[in-house]
């Protein structure tokens, strides 16, 4: 029986547009519709158009804002990297999706499969944090440095 949800699902291919309007909100996610449409030297419908598609196929995640590192005084930062075993690959990436404090998840080669960048509020919350990924099912092993100062 397939699911009808696969069935109706398109992949959406990405194109120079699509990446240039990334790279530009990667930048400042707070850059307005007109002045996209601007910077991209397209109309204000195909920017918004292009961003609904963007948001709906799941190439951009949400948006945020980045912070000076003096302002993140009381943040704890860390690198993760992580073992997977078998082919549970998606399924541990989908669950460190869900993880809040997991602010990005890389691929790499090497001993680690993966390489996870978490930010909480203190050394207590890093510590459940890590417990609930060890947990994941398919991670095998793990490996984590706190992140001191940048240079």
């Amino acid at each position: 029986m397939t699911d009808k949800n696969q069935i109706n699902k398109r992949t959406y291919l990405y194109d120079a547009l699509d990446k240039a309007l990334i790279a530009i909100l990667r930048a400042d996610a707070r850059t307005s519709i007109s002045n996209l449409a601007k910077l991209l030297s397209v109309s204000r419908g195909t920017v918004q158009n292009r961003l609904d598609r963007l948001i709906s196929s799941g190439a951009i995640l949400g948006f945020t804002i980045r912070a000076h590192d003096e302002l993140e005084t009381d943040v704890v930062k860390a690198l993760m990297m992580i073992e997977i075993v078998g082919k549970t690959t998606a399924q541990v990436i989908n669950k460190l999706r869900g993880t809040p404090q997991v602010e990005k998840v890389h691929t790499t080669n090497g001993k680690w499969d993966m390489v996870a960048e978490i930010s909480t509020s203190d050394l207590l919350e890093l510590d459940q944090v890590l417990r609930e990924i060890r947990t994941i099912e398919g991670v095998l092993n793990s490996e984590t440095s706190i992140l001191l100062s940048s240079i």
